[in-house]
């Protein structure tokens, strides 16, 4: 499958859908600071959504920090390079792979988003300069889910998963097919060599 078409029968859907469920969440629960802040169970003690801002990458890192906001904003910028240049010099060969990329190019752009736009939709930073409401920019988690035995893991947990998005799915699916779909390569590769 060529790159347009992955583009638009996978990317494109999951990053409109990504957007829509997390402008959804911004306008419908009050941010995590707010006295009024809450859930809402979908599976109650199970699975809840959740409002919640993101500065830093996995679990949390890095949120809170001055350098978050810099960091995890050129970093998606020169993986989608690296993604276009490893493309074009045709690494991926196996459908997982491209199918990989595919997804993976949602999640970047779908994170990336939030870090350009959400920032500067804060009421609280509406008076600031460009590059202050820059800084502010955050990913919109909003999937919580609460998981067996977890909170023997991370007690502090309360057994909750850190709360993720489509993007971050996204990701995470991506890595897996990436995996895969190099060992699948790998294999080619190698019945090629002794054909």
């Amino acid at each position: 499958m060529t790159f347009p078409k992955l583009f638009c029968a996978l990317t494109l859907p999951l990053y409109v859908l990504d957007q829509i469920t997390k402008f959804w969440t911004v306008g419908h629960l009050p941010p995590p600071w707010s006295p009024e802040a809450h859930d809402i169970p979908v599976i109650e003690n199970f699975f809840h959504l959740v409002r919640v801002h993101n500065q830093g990458v996995a679990f949390g890192f890095g949120n809170g920090t001055a350098w978050a906001p810099i960091v995890f904003l050129c970093v998606p910028l020169i993986v989608l390079t690296a993604l276009r240049i490893v493309w074009k010099k045709g690494y991926f060969v196996h459908p997982l792979s491209k199918i990989a990329v595919a997804l993976l190019l949602c999640g970047i752009l779908g994170n990336l988003t939030d870090r350009l736009v959400q920032g500067f939709l804060l009421v609280e930073y509406q008076a600031a300069g460009l590059w202050t409401r820059l800084a502010q920019g955050y990913v919109v988690d909003f999937l919580a889910f609460k998981l067996p035995l977890y909170d023997k893991l991370v007690p502090n947990s309360g057994g909750w998963w850190p709360a993720f998005n489509v993007a971050d799915s996204s990701i995470c699916v991506a890595a897996v097919l990436l995996f895969i779909g190099g060992i699948r390569d790998e294999q080619a590769a190698k019945s090629k060599a002794h054909a």
